[in-house]
């Protein structure tokens, strides 16, 4: 394949989708994300603008099936060109005192666990000068965020370490800012929230894959 690879972890919508749409004109991406429709739905749109995906619904929980998915990923291609790691539990908004055992132990297992057994797999899966990319949402210490406000600061914190120890290395780990996008996500957290001013999800993909140096400024492949 002459194309690179892209793993997208959270690809069905928002901006792992994005990011996916973005980057299908050089990479063929590997689109992981539970719901299998909404990734039909993207693979139909990859189509559209003469991309390739491999379409791959699974639960990232699962360190069984990410194991796997990652063997098969070395073993189809050898190595990935770029990680984009979007997956995400949203645990509705609680105080601290309230949060549901199932909210606060399914966002510990997506945001923290899960992302560190990933970043065990796959990091040996990037080329040399591979990129991994992460995605901060800084709401730590707010009021009602405390299930995601603290497993996202954890995954974050995890990927900013990891990022200092490849430092001089030339794979590349990115912590990267987005600006508030258009998404079911933040709908849910700011309900009511006049949406005309966020960004759409597209754009902002766009936006930070020339932050990386992978894009220029109109959007075109660097």
């Amino acid at each position: 394949m002459e194309k690179k690879i892209a793993l997208i972890t959270g690809a069905s919508r928002g901006l792992g989708a994005g990011l996916a749409e973005a980057l299908c004109d050089t990479h063929h991406i590997v689109a992981v994300a539970r719901t299998t429709g909404a990734l039909e739905e993207l693979d139909d749109r990859i189509q559209s603008k003469g991309g390739s995906a491999t379409l791959a619904p699974m639960d990232i929980s699962k360190a069984d099936a990410m194991a796997q998915l990652c063997r098969s990923i070395y073993d189809r291609w050898g190595s990935a060109d770029i990680w984009a790691h979007c997956a995400i539990h949203a645990a509705p908004l609680s105080p601290a005192d309230h949060i549901d055992s199932k909210d606060w132990d399914k966002s510990v297992s997506i945001n923290v666990t899960a992302s560190g057994t990933l970043i065990a797999f796959v990091a040996p899966l990037l080329s040399e000068t591979g990129k991994a990319l992460f995605f901060d949402d800084p709401h730590a210490g707010e009021k009602f965020f405390g299930a995601y406000g603290a497993t996202k600061a954890a995954q974050i914190a995890l990927a900013t370490s990891w990022a200092a120890e490849k430092a001089r290395s030339s794979t590349q780990v990115h912590v990267l800012a987005p600006r508030p996008m258009a998404t079911a996500t933040r709908a849910r957290f700011f309900p009511g929230e006049d949406r005309t001013s966020l960004a759409a999800p597209f754009d902002e993909a766009l936006r930070l894959l020339h932050v990386v140096g992978m894009r220029d400024q109109h959007g075109e492949d660097k």
